[in-house]
């Protein structure tokens, strides 16, 4: 683990912005009703300092990491070299203004991968780990539930469910797309084989138009499924508010805004209970924390998104979580991909956790170190 450096008066300067393209193969895939993911890509941030200090972030960039990279090393470096990198909300806003137009897309993706770089540094300085620079609620392990059971055939789902009910997982997402009367008869089935005891969600991928989604709601109600996530298209603000009218189980959903105002008149008019952003691509850990706040300043539950992501990502949302005093519950998924078992020397959140619960890193910054041959051996050349 880089040693920790003690706070300094003096600027710590950024030298180098390094984007690595990163690729993997799912060693199962994915399955959604979206479709099947068997090769999923990320790009690895890394921000070099005069002082040595060393900071790591990740960018949701699911396709062409290339691209993503070129972004960061064309658009955004050149406003961050010779910049102090504690600055983190200057800085922030320089990025942003790289682009015109409305946040959003690429640019903001791009720019969480540098944040919670910048985040990583500051901890690192200071000796700290970011929970704490967050100013954290003190815990020492956070709730995390199980993701997920895919959209499968039924023996398929059936194994999955007991894999992490045998894992020890209290809470466990399920896929579900159309037909919906498919949905709603797995919704009932799994159900039943969950027995009581154990929480269940439903995630939907947006595969829903409003009437189908009050089909499967109303299916979810009557099973005692603890929320419905992301039933509709993002941009569907009214369906969504009409889908609350005429839904039993609390709406979930979050996980594609970019920025704290994309969340705002659902997080303000309460019709999310659970807001569901992505650190890797809500601007990083500076703007999700903005998404968080503004969620509990509304009584609506932070529960940080995670999906094919790597180690950074879920070790920065777990961060988040011990810091945020609306967090509820975190996606801990169990893919076991290349991203989350080879990049760094902390093992992921499946492996760690013990009857969904996780441990939050102490070390200084984000508390991981990185595995630079693991790096060079998923590189996209």
């Amino acid at each position: 683990m880089e040693p920790a450096h003690p706070a300094t008066k003096e600027a710590i300067r950024i030298t180098d912005v390094i984007a690595h393209p990163l690729s993997q193969t799912l060693p199962k895939p994915t399955v959604t009703s979206w479709g099947t993911y068997s090769q999923v890509s990320i790009v690895l941030v890394e921000v070099r300092t005069d002082a040595g200090i060393i900071g790591v972030g990740e960018t949701l960039a699911r396709f062409s990491p290339k691209a993503y990279a070129e972004l960061i090393e064309t658009s955004l470096k050149p406003r961050l070299v010779g910049q102090d990198a504690r600055n983190i909300g200057a800085l922030w806003q320089s990025m942003r203004r790289s682009l015109s137009g409305r946040a959003g897309g690429m640019l903001i993706e791009a720019i969480a991968g540098v944040d919670i770089a910048l985040w990583d540094i500051l901890g690192k300085a200071a000796g700290l780990p970011v929970a704490k620079l967050l100013g954290g609620m003190g815990g020492e392990r956070i709730d995390v539930y199980a993701a997920a059971v895919n959209w499968v055939d039924d023996a398929e789902a059936d194994r999955e469910l007991e894999r992490y009910i045998n894992e020890g997982f209290p809470r466990i997402k399920v896929k579900v797309a159309n037909p919906v009367k498919e949905a709603c008869r797995r919704i009932e089935r799994l159900r039943k084989r969950a027995g009581d005891d154990i929480g269940l969600c439903v995630d939907a991928n947006w595969a829903y138009n409003l009437d189908e989604a009050i089909e499967v709601g109303r299916a979810l109600g009557a099973n005692g499924y603890f929320w419905f996530e992301e039933p509709l298209a993002p941009e569907n603000e009214q369906g969504y508010e009409e889908l609350r009218k005429r839904c039993d189980v609390p709406i979930a959903a979050g996980e594609s805004n970019f920025t704290a105002d994309q969340a705002q008149r659902l997080v303000a008019n309460r019709t999310l209970s659970v807001l569901q952003p992505d650190v890797a691509r809500a601007g990083g850990i500076s703007e999700t924390r903005r998404m968080a706040d503004y969620a509990g300043l509304h009584d609506v539950a932070y529960a940080p998104h995670i999906g094919m992501s790597g180690i950074i990502c879920e070790t920065a949302s777990v961060h988040l979580a011990a810091a945020l005093p609306n967090f509820r519950v975190m996606e801990c998924e169990c893919d076991l991909s290349p991203f989350k078992r080879e990049l760094a020397d902390l093992d992921p959140g499946c492996l760690r956790q013990r009857n969904g619960t996780l441990d939050v890193p102490t070390g200084p910054g984000l508390g991981i170190e990185i595995n630079w041959d693991a790096v060079k051996r998923l590189r996209v050349q």
